[in-house]
């Protein structure tokens, strides 16, 4: 019954181009290692094992111990990974994120393609409750999807249909083991709590099913709002400095939902980050009529547009070698001879503004040339090529 869900999901994912090999991310639990098995028992591709260790547990070396003697066993190669935290934000986002660089850094260094994991029908419903309490929509709300590309990599969850108690049944009945991670019951962590409310909730009829169902329904919403936002084509429009500029009467002919989606995209592709900002204020920022910091960017309202550019404050500390890249997105370029002084690209700010007469004649808003990149020989501005001051230097945008 498993091996045949979990070949579905696989045949739906694939359709008839199965790759050669699949990595598998297992961690020595009771999900990844019945995963492990269930795709060695569909034999369809060759696997190659990788486990990160986070070195928060001592404990967690028994349990890639596990991982490596199956491995071992039935022959397959099998990497751990380390990651360390270094002690800022949240320690489950950090890890997670941490498992994904990592993960996906060992794909590519192998020179694979696909990487299965063993989230469940638990996980689904946890993760939809989570983010639930956190006022999200409907992107939030689709939760986790069965196949999904992210920086090159494809993340495959077959097991989303499976429950974690027919994982555990499957495991027993197979004489296979597995280890139970005591940070599961930890009420500490927010999915721990999630997981704890199902038996509040099932009387209500929010069960584990309805509530992956409705995860589910959310997903088919998601699918529509995309085709929606491809449909208006782009909004938002990136100019020469990197700004994401709408036409404001075009904007605010959108509906508010996909107004608000695409606003929340060009915000991350401004300021580089992965997720984006909670609803409330993201509302706050879209209908303000005057400059808005938000997201590490600022929003600055028009007459006929709407313009989000990089905030100061958020890059006012960025420092990069002159042939470095600064702010995760520009690269500086000198026409001649590589300058033998030593140069700094930091933010050009206010005062290096001040320093440059001409700037009106680059069309740009102050705001958004503060937060450009110029070259510094410690307090001596040197060049600022998007603000007019060039000096035989160039700026590329990288991130587009």
């Amino acid at each position: 019954m498993l091996l045949t869900q979990l070949s579905n999901a696989l045949d739906r994912a694939f359709d008839t181009d199965i790759p050669e090999k699949i990595g598998v991310a297992v961690s020595g639990g009771g999900d990844s290692m019945a995963l492990l098995d269930l795709l060695r028992q569909w034999g369809m591709a060759e696997l190659a094992v990788v486990s990160v260790n986070h070195g928060l547990r001592p404990e967690a070396a028994d349990e890639l111990a596990l991982v490596a003697d199956y491995a071992a066993q039935h022959g397959l190669k099998h990497n751990v990974l380390q990651w360390t935290w270094g002690g800022e934000g949240n320690l489950q986002n950090a890890a997670r994120d941490g498992r994904h660089q990592a993960i996906s850094a060992w794909v590519k260094e192998n020179e694979l393609s696909h990487v299965a994991l063993g989230h469940t029908k638990d996980d689904q419903a946890e993760t939809f409750l989570m983010r639930l309490s956190r006022g999200s929509g409907v992107e939030g709300l689709a939760c986790m999807a069965a196949c999904r590309e992210s920086d090159g990599v494809t993340w495959l969850r077959p097991l989303l249909d499976v429950t974690r108690e027919d994982l555990r049944a499957y495991l027993r009945e197979n004489n296979l083991s597995w280890a139970d991670d005591p940070s599961n019951k930890d009420m500490q962590f927010d999915r721990v709590k999630a997981r704890q409310m199902f038996e509040t909730l099932a009387p209500l009829g929010l069960t584990l099913d309805r509530l992956a169902q409705t995860a589910a329904h959310m997903q088919r919403q998601k699918d529509i709002v995309q085709w929606a936002e491809e449909q208006i084509g782009k909004v938002f429009v990136q100019d020469s400095i990197g700004d994401m500029v709408a036409d404001r009467a075009v904007f605010e002919s959108v509906s508010d939902a996909l107004r608000s989606k695409v606003f929340a995209d060009a915000l991350c592709l401004v300021s580089g980050q992965k997720y984006r900002p909670r609803f409330r204020p993201l509302q706050e920022a879209m209908t303000s009529d005057t400059p808005t910091p938000l997201h590490g960017c600022l929003i600055v309202p028009g007459k006929n547009s709407l313009r989000i550019t990089r905030e100061w404050a958020a890059v006012r500390d960025e420092v990069a070698a002159s042939d470095g890249l600064w702010d995760g997105r520009w690269r500086l370029h000198y026409d001649g001879e590589t300058p033998t002084e030593a140069l700094q690209i930091k933010a050009l700010g206010k005062e290096g503004l001040a320093k440059i007469s001409d700037w009106r004649d680059t069309g740009h808003i102050r705001q958004s040339l503060w937060a450009t990149p110029a070259l510094w020989q410690g307090d001596r501005l040197i060049a600022a090529p998007l603000a007019g001051l060039s000096a035989g230097w160039t700026a590329q945008l990288l991130r587009t």
